[in-house]
């Protein structure tokens, strides 16, 4: 299975929907960096990806951008194929 970092929020109801999408698609191990816990994090986020918003999400080294993004990815079919490469 590929390998799954989500920048996220404690109460950022778009990071739940996220989680939840990959846990239906298999994703057992997420790794979660908490931005309003680590605000240094968010920093680095910013630069990663160029957006303020979380969810952030990546699979393996691709950005996959947020939750909206990955729902379309997942819509077009893209989504299983990322998560399928390790």
């Amino acid at each position: 299975m590929a390998k799954v970092l989500m920048y996220c929020t404690e109460v950022c109801p778009y990071c739940v929907r996220a989680e939840h999408l990959l846990k239906r698609k298999g994703v057992v191990d997420i790794e979660k960096i908490r931005i309003d816990l680590h605000p240094e994090q968010q920093e680095l986020m910013i630069k990663r990806t160029g957006r303020r918003t979380v969810p952030q999400i990546y699979i393996n080294d691709t950005h996959v951008g947020g939750y909206d993004d990955m729902a379309a990815l997942d819509q077009e079919g893209g989504l299983d194929k990322l998560l399928a490469k390790q």
